[in-house]
């Protein structure tokens, strides 16, 4: 039986676990797997990344106005002679690059001062490039003294994010710039970490002079290679339209964001990429669900062997016995203690004393009957006991009841007479703890009624009951009404 047990509930549980295994991997699958989900989320990173950037730009051109517009810069460009104005400009901008440090999350890697003309007039920490002319080679910084506003700029060939502010001089006309260039792989680094936390490049140019000129982190050389590889169209056309865009790329989706606010007279675009899958590995996710279905395995074999042994032993007990008593040990009884089968070994003792003939005693430790009644116990119950030896003896001897009573018993109206002894007789019943379900009053009253007719057959008087109970039973007593 135990095995039976733990067969059925070890089925159950891998039915059970399959179908959980199955419908987990589905749903992770087609989770993991939405390619407008996908390509949404790619977008949004681009679009992110690059909004950080141009606002890291758009910082640095608000705080080097403020500093343009400082006195000491503009006492730079004013110095009697070019050596004293270079020397000036240099210290400036060592002072600038010092108050730089407390202000951005870096030190910048280039302040520069330069004149009307776009020409170096110094830089922080070194007596190099004066003289060199800005202007020519990035005509950002060229519209930007021309028009005499603040902008920002890629410097793709310096490998810098540069910000720039035009300062005037006490005419009013433009006399120089403070430039402020940051290293764009650092820039592209802390932009990535801030928003998207995967690799950016940033690219410049279109068609075939389309070069990526920094990136984030070593680990965006995958990135580099698929641009290179197959994700040229998809940067070309969000250059051309202004809008992000998204490509399938390999086992990538790369986005691209156009970097509208910065540079003149050139194109440039951040680029980021994401994995074709929300995470890894998806279809794996429900795989301990097998480690579940073996816990829960075990934990069947364990309950039903205990289950097996809790109904197989007296079940054994049982088989045992009835070959004992086949055998022809005819005195073996059951005397088992067990919540669920001990009633059927009860049941079993009471068979085999019916089938050989032995009387069982059927009262509680306090002398009340504790058997089921029968249609045979409502038929016993009929008859009359004898007050001195208590044997079974004929209702016409019974003797001892007063004439008041008997008087009652006369004068009673049958119906009031019936229905009285009907309920006085269940009530002896259900004192002595006997079921009394199966006595209805219809029965009742019919077997009374044939008493009554042979009791006065015999003895040639009418006869009415009365309901007697020693303790131990419930007996009518048979009353002659004259």
């Amino acid at each position: 039986m135990r095995n039976k047990i733990i067969a059925v509930n070890a089925v159950i549980v891998l039915i059970v676990g399959v179908l959980s295994w199955a419908v987990m991997r589905n749903a992770a699958l087609a989770a993991a797997d939405n390619p407008a989900a996908l390509s949404g989320d790619a977008k949004h990173s681009a679009f992110g990344a690059s909004a950080k950037l141009q606002l890291d730009a758009l910082h640095a051109e608000i705080w080097l106005e403020t500093r343009a517009g400082e006195p000491a810069t503009i006492d730079a460009t004013t110095k009697g002679t070019v050596a004293a104005q270079q020397e000036a400009a240099t210290a400036r901008c060592d002072a600038v690059a010092s108050n730089a440090r407390t202000v951005f999350e870096s030190a910048p890697s280039l302040v520069a001062l330069v004149d009307a003309q776009g020409k170096t007039l110094g830089r922080n920490g070194s007596t190099l490039n004066r003289g060199e002319d800005l202007a020519a080679s990035h005509p950002g910084l060229k519209e930007a003294l021309s028009a005499g506003h603040s902008g920002s700029d890629i410097w793709g060939k310096d490998q810098l994010l540069a910000s720039y502010a035009p300062f005037r001089n006490a005419q009013g006309s433009v006399s120089g710039a403070l430039v402020i260039g940051t290293t764009l792989n650092d820039e592209l680094s802390r932009v990535s970490d801030a928003t998207t936390g995967r690799p950016l490049v940033l690219v410049e140019g279109e068609g075939a002079e389309m070069r990526v000129v920094a990136h984030s982190t070593a680990s965006s050389s995958t990135l580099e290679s698929s641009i290179t590889a197959g994700a040229k169209e998809a940067v070309h056309n969000a250059l051309e339209s202004g809008h992000v865009t998204s490509a399938q790329v390999g086992d990538a989706i790369v986005a691209t964001a156009p970097l509208v606010g910065l540079g003149s007279g050139h194109s440039a675009a951040l680029v980021g990429s994401s994995p074709s899958a929300l995470f890894e590995n998806a279809g794996s996710l429900a795989n301990p669900l097998f480690g579940v279905m073996a816990l829960g395995l075990v934990l069947v074999t364990v309950g039903g062997w205990l289950l097996g042994n809790y109904i197989s032993q007296p079940i054994g007990m049982l088989e045992e016995g009835l070959l004992t008593i086949l055998n022809g040990q005819s005195d073996k009884r059951f005397e088992l203690d067990h919540p669920d089968l001990g009633g059927l070994a009860f049941r079993i003792d009471q068979l085999l004393n019916q089938l050989m003939g032995v009387e069982e005693d059927t009262t509680d430790a306090e002398g009340r009957v504790s058997s089921v009644p029968s249609q045979k116990n409502f038929s016993d119950a009929m008859s009359v006991d004898d007050r001195n030896s208590g044997s079974r003896v004929d209702p016409l001897e019974s003797a001892g009841v007063d004439a008041a009573a008997v008087r009652r018993l006369v004068d009673e109206p049958s119906a009031d007479y019936y229905a009285r002894i009907y309920r006085e007789y269940i009530a002896a019943k259900k004192a002595l703890g006997e079921n009394t379900d199966a006595i209805t009053e219809a029965t009742f009253v019919a077997r009374i009624q044939d008493m009554e007719r042979d009791a006065s057959g015999k003895i040639g008087k009418a006869v009415r009951y009365q309901v007697s109970s020693n303790g131990r039973e419930v007996s009518l007593l048979a009353i002659p009404l004259s």
